[in-house]
């Protein structure tokens, strides 16, 4: 297949009839005609094309599965592509709606939600804009016909690739499916993805697969419900015997293929937009409420100077930003000091009385406080927040004020000293403190290395997916008239999520994937002119998409 590029040039033939008349300027166009090469494949043979991965493969974006974000999925481009040079029909395991979410029997699956849209401020959920939809891709119901080609599972962890009856519905409520699974295993519930990869014989694949093996980590706090998968083990078990044996089978049959590393998760958006000093003293509902909060925290941080530990300290600026208040586990516990010393204070019962409690109440509150803040301090700019901390910070935790009730405090009393970031201290799971950051970049460097030897190794393309995310979030990449970046919103890159790309995004990816597999096997997709053009794919569906 031949492309043909064509070269405008302009330029002025001048004649002149006279020294004093009008000078005539004739514009001529000459087209040159520049013959590209014909498309060629090198040593890849595309005619089964099978795709293998996370929520990155299935098209995943603004926090859902639809359909408008499967056609624009990062393997379905690559499938058009390839369909040029001999590749066959690509399947899809499509939602049924461009609404996103699912339902069981009827019943819609806690946190598998319909998609967020941009709300004029940031990212909001579609029913707060078009009110409620009827979510109707059931799993139970109305599961599409296989064999699918895209095998991305959202959510998939790498040992999940080979995990028996993670497709199978009756092991849903056992936590051990996922629902996106459920959708492509029709007859054979109980087939894994690899064998469901390696059932239509592949002889070309992409695998991208680590990412949740760090990201749920991340996207948790650290808080260690979502643990780091160990870099070492047997397959299913460890990273490096898992993404082995994920290898081995795939190449099994002569297959060759493309495979993608892990970026920097503590890069992209989800963690960068939320400032560690989000709380802005004209903000009425607090910049009134701050010289209370300062003379509360006063008596605190007083406390803090007799124990040694004055970096704890938590003051809020009158004219400035100030800083939220979370608690880092790993701070020295000073529960019982805190407690103690309030104890010992002779003034400390008439503090207590300004609350309007009787100076009988001293120990309580003495006790409240210490476990309260006995591992405390002010963020500071090396922390990360959750993007879903932003919804969070400054609101009442109703948890909190049942507890404090509980404890003799009148609600007022109780909700004043519930306000999440301020007077509760934001827990684990909505900040990444630097060393959870740390443990999170020690495992993506251990299992991006796996990566790199493995594929090596089998003799695979590879593309630096850790590259590229260090690319976006420091200056962005130009592709054509565009530039992308990882801010939210605005940078074109990622979705609403913070974490996904965009249907822009998932183009600029395909282009890397052609780059690395022409450098591998000698195919010829930039040359020949058959790279993806970004600006063809958009940076957000409209709410009315459905």
């Amino acid at each position: 297949m031949k492309k043909i590029k064509y070269i405008v040039l302009f330029f002025a033939a001048f004649c002149f009839f006279a020294c004093n008349d009008e000078e005539d300027v004739d514009l001529v166009e000459e087209v040159i005609v520049e013959e590209l090469p014909e498309l060629t494949t090198g040593s890849a043979d595309f005619s089964t094309y099978v795709s293998i991965g996370n929520s990155l493969t299935a098209g995943y974006t603004d926090g859902a599965l639809f359909q408008a974000g499967q056609i624009n999925s990062l393997p379905n481009l690559l499938s058009q592509k390839f369909a040029l040079a001999g590749g066959g029909n690509f399947t899809q395991p499509l939602m049924n709606d461009n609404f996103g979410g699912l339902a069981v029997a009827g019943d819609r699956i806690p946190g598998f939600d319909p998609r967020l849209v941009f709300g004029g401020a940031g990212p909001v959920p579609l029913e707060t804009v078009i009110g409620p939809v009827t979510v109707t891709t059931d799993i139970a119901l109305n599961n599409p016909t296989g064999p699918f080609n895209n095998l991305g599972v959202p959510g998939a962890k790498s040992f999940h690739l080979l995990a028996p009856g993670y497709g199978n519905l009756a092991n849903l409520s056992l936590g051990l499916a996922n629902p996106y699974f459920v959708r492509m295993t029709g007859t054979t519930p109980d087939i894994s993805v690899l064998e469901s990869a390696m059932a239509q014989s592949p002889t070309f694949f992409s695998l991208w697969i680590g990412n949740n093996d760090v990201l749920g980590y991340a996207l948790s706090g650290g808080d260690g419900s979502d643990p780091i998968t160990p870099v070492s083990g047997a397959p299913g078990v460890g990273f490096d015997g898992t993404y082995g044996a994920l290898i081995a089978t795939l190449t099994s049959g002569g297959a060759k293929g493309v495979v993608a590393n892990i970026p920097n998760v503590t890069s992209i958006p989800h963690f960068t937009t939320v400032p560690h000093n989000p709380l802005d003293p004209t903000n009425e509902s607090f910049g009134s409420l701050i010289p209370t909060l300062n003379g509360i925290f006063g008596q605190l941080n007083q406390v803090y100077d007799f124990l040694g530990a004055p970096e704890r300290k938590i003051e809020f600026s009158e004219t400035a930003a100030s800083e939220v208040v979370i608690r880092d586990e790993t701070l020295t516990d000073l529960s019982a000091q805190i407690t103690g010393v309030l104890n010992a204070s002779p003034t400390f019962p008439a503090f207590v009385q300004t609350f309007g409690l009787p100076a009988e109440a001293a120990p309580l509150v003495a006790t409240l406080l210490g476990n309260t803040y006995g591992q405390t301090r002010e963020a500071t700019e090396d922390d990360l927040f959750v993007l879903s901390s932003s919804s969070i910070i400054g609101t009442v935790n109703t948890e909190s004020v049942a507890a404090l009730m509980g404890q003799g405090l009148s609600q007022e009393l109780a909700g004043q000293f519930s306000v999440e970031g301020i007077t509760l201290p934001l827990a684990d799971k909505w900040v990444l403190i630097p060393s959870e950051q740390e443990e999170i970049a020690n495992a993506t460097a251990s299992f991006n290395s796996i990566i790199a030897s493995t594929a090596s190794q089998a003799g695979l393309a590879l593309v630096d997916a850790n590259a590229l995310m260090d690319q976006l979030a420091n200056g962005g990449i130009t592709s054509g008239e565009f530039t992308l970046t990882a801010n939210l919103v605005t940078g074109s890159a990622f979705s609403l999520d913070g974490v996904h790309p965009t249907a822009r995004g998932y183009a600029l990816i395909a282009n890397e994937f052609m780059k690395a597999i022409d450098a591998t096997y000698g195919s010829n997709f930039e040359a020949s002119g058959n790279f993806v053009n970004v600006g063809d794919y958009p940076t957000n569906y409209s709410p009315t998409l459905q």
